[in-house]
């Protein structure tokens, strides 16, 4: 079998982490040889921790992607648009396999890039784009295409699993933790794309696109993220039974896939409420499988790059089949928004007026909406004179409580918006 040639465009902490396997690959389980035909980035000067000096200089992604000398062309540049998208494009018109590691790309692209990979009769793979060093994709793509599947859920952000886990342990606020993970590198010097969901959202709906043979939409998506979340949410849950975390969720209904990404509260025997620091985990439910899930180091230069590798590895024999690995017969389903129908027991918390009658009033605005109470924790005063009060419901329709919420806010009897979070029980 003679060597496989790549170029990689994007030099950050991934692509030299690619080239570094590259360039130790003896000791790797590779089918055969990779070489480097050629490398681009924004700065060929930058100082970097692999010596790329053998390898040809492209200033143009795009003009590495058309090398004819180039049977792989791997993009680890980011971004949705602009260079990364046309390069990528470039590569498949002139009949390259692609392995990318681009979720924000595939995300929104994902569906013509697809087919134009088709078309192109090449591989388009993504593995490290989703839960970085955890092969999730080719598990749901292929290990599980025997199962039916009918929710796909997970940790799929380190930088929130670490902040809210690590405000739990440590008492310390949001702020103090996420400049932590920034210095630690599990936070970006703009950690926006992580702390408000978005990056865990691109992740959600290319596993959901796979899962349920959907036609991705990333419009559709709802995105909730931590930002929001205080130290007092997570001690209240914690002291009533409950993990507060960031889930990424895709979920089969009747009327198609409803993805989202919100802040969960999950029991303590749940499988993901005890998934700590920087950790990514993904539940697998179907029929027949049952559940299965799949844990380890969602991003980080390594973990990323050892998925790279294990796609490019995979195209010394390639597939050449649909990225998403739907079929043509397989029945398309359409992505939807969720709507305020959904029943599940619910998380509220509320910061009182220090004033007689105001608990009263909060559980007499729920009763009236038909929301039951299962448990309530209310604590003294804090230093502001307001009092925190924590209510978990029994089961009953989103709507439902969130005319509670609106009738509680009109009765003036709180210091700030209440807090919702949707409650998931062990399973």
């Amino acid at each position: 079998m003679g060597p496989l040639r790549i170029g990689i465009a994007g030099l950050g902490h991934v692509g030299c982490g690619l080239i570094e396997l590259v360039q130790r690959q003896e000791r790797l389980r590779l089918p055969g040889r990779v070489e480097i035909v050629g490398v681009s980035a924004r700065s060929q000067n930058r100082a970097r921790p692999v010596n790329i000096d053998a390898y040809a200089w492209y200033d143009d992604a795009a003009t590495l992607a058309e090398d004819s000398r180039v049977d792989v062309f791997v993009e680890l540049m980011g971004g949705s648009d602009g260079p990364a998208k046309f390069a990528v494009e470039s590569a498949l018109r002139a009949g390259k396999h692609v392995v990318t590691a681009n979720k924000a790309l595939i995300a929104k692209h994902g569906n013509a890039l697809a087919a134009l990979a088709a078309e192109k009769q090449v591989d388009l793979l993504f593995e490290a784009a989703v839960a970085g060093g955890i092969p999730v994709v080719r598990v749901l793509r292929d290990s599980l295409a025997g199962t039916e599947v009918t929710r796909v859920s997970g940790i799929l952000n380190g930088t929130c699993n670490f902040i809210t886990s690590t405000m739990l342990e440590t008492g310390r606020s949001y702020e103090d933790v996420l400049e932590e993970a920034q210095k630690r590198g599990f936070a970006e010097a703009d950690p926006t794309l992580d702390v408000s969901g978005m990056d865990a959202a691109h992740k959600a709906a290319i596993l959901s696109a796979i899962a349920f043979s959907a036609d991705l939409d990333f419009s559709k998506v709802s995105v909730r993220g931590i930002e929001e979340i205080g130290l007092l949410d997570l001690r209240l849950a914690d002291r009533l039974g409950f993990r507060i975390k960031l889930i990424a969720e895709g979920v089969l209904t009747p009327a198609g896939v409803v993805c989202r990404v919100e802040p969960m509260a999950l029991t303590n025997g749940h499988a993901l409420a005890r998934i700590d620091g920087s950790l990514n985990s993904v539940r697998v439910e179907g029929d027949p499988l049952g559940a299965v899930v799949l844990t380890g180091p969602g991003a980080g230069s390594g973990p990323t790059a050892s998925a790279v590798m294990g796609d490019v590895a995979k195209l010394f024999r390639p597939a050449i089949r649909n990225a998403f690995g739907r079929a043509e017969h397989h029945l398309a389903q359409p992505f939807v928004t969720g709507g305020q129908e959904e029943v599940s027991p619910f998380f509220l918390r509320v910061r009182l007026t220090d004033k007689p009658g105001t608990l009263a009033a909060l559980t007499e605005a729920l009763a009236e909406e038909g929301v039951s109470v299962d448990k309530l924790l209310q604590d003294s005063a804090d230093e502001t004179g307001a009092s925190p009060v924590a209510v978990v419901t029994h089961r009953c329709p989103r709507a439902q409580i969130l005319s509670a919420i609106s009738r509680i806010e009109a009765l003036g009897v709180t210091v700030e918006a209440p807090r919702l979070i949707r409650i998931e029980t062990a399973s």
